[in-house]
């Protein structure tokens, strides 16, 4: 069994919940989705990908864990595209185990047999060139579903553009707090895309969009960390 990989990294997770932790990252090449704010242009094909095995996966991180590490995280790119493949992977480690996901692929998320955390993605319309397909909300929503009657640790990420509208970014909360089973369980962290210098009056903008999500769940805003320290 094989699988395309960007790269095998170590670094601290800029990103969500774990922000600050020292992590593993296994990058996978191929996505099904095409946002046009992804700062991983270069993991959206397959063939951009070397094929490894999952033995050379394990070795590879192997080589460059380190004390400070508890973390692997599958990420790309969108790692569900390969469930049976991270399943394999994550029975030979003994790390937990890390999900970053744009969640549109319920079913291969479902495949994937051990899952400790999931970052799950919720696309906003402006964050594709082209119409919006609904069937992408639909199936976060089935993915955040999954995620929690399965007792796994799930939190939403949200990418706000200086473009996001507030009214418009309401009328996704809203329907994401009326779809989840249980919302007591799911925490929203909102990011605001990078570079932040692109932004204009961005505290005021994100008081607002922290408010708004805050109505429904907890609410968390943090920029991308890593692009501000300037590392992997």
């Amino acid at each position: 069994m094989k699988a395309p990989i960007i790269e095998i990294f170590s670094s601290f997770q800029g990103e969500g919940l774990l922000i600050g932790e020292r992590q593993i990252f296994v990058r996978f090449a191929g996505c099904n989705l095409d946002c046009n704010y992804c700062d991983t242009k270069n993991s959206k094909s397959e063939s951009s990908g070397k094929l490894m095995s999952v033995e050379e996966v394990c070795s590879e991180i192997e080589k460059i864990i380190t004390p400070d590490c508890k973390t692997v995280s599958f990420t790309g790119g969108e790692p569900s595209l390969y469930p049976e493949f991270i399943s394999e992977v994550s029975k030979k480690l003994n790390l937990k185990i890390m999900l970053e996901t744009n969640g549109t692929l319920p079913e291969n998320i479902d495949l994937i047999e051990k899952l400790d955390i999931v970052s799950l993605d919720i696309k906003l319309s402006e964050h594709f060139n082209n119409d919006f397909d609904n069937k992408i909300f639909e199936n976060e929503i089935k993915s955040l579903n999954l995620l929690i009657s399965k007792s796994i640790c799930v939190y939403c990420k949200v990418v706000i553009l200086p473009s996001t509208k507030i009214k418009s970014f309401e009328e996704v909360v809203e329907k994401l707090s009326e779809n989840i089973s249980n919302k007591s369980n799911l925490k929203i962290i909102i990011q605001p895309s990078s570079p932040l210098g692109e932004w204009e009056n961005i505290n005021f903008k994100l008081f607002e969009f922290s408010e708004v999500v805050g109505q429904y769940f907890e609410v968390s805003t943090i920029p991308q960390i890593h692009k501000i320290l300037d590392i992997e």
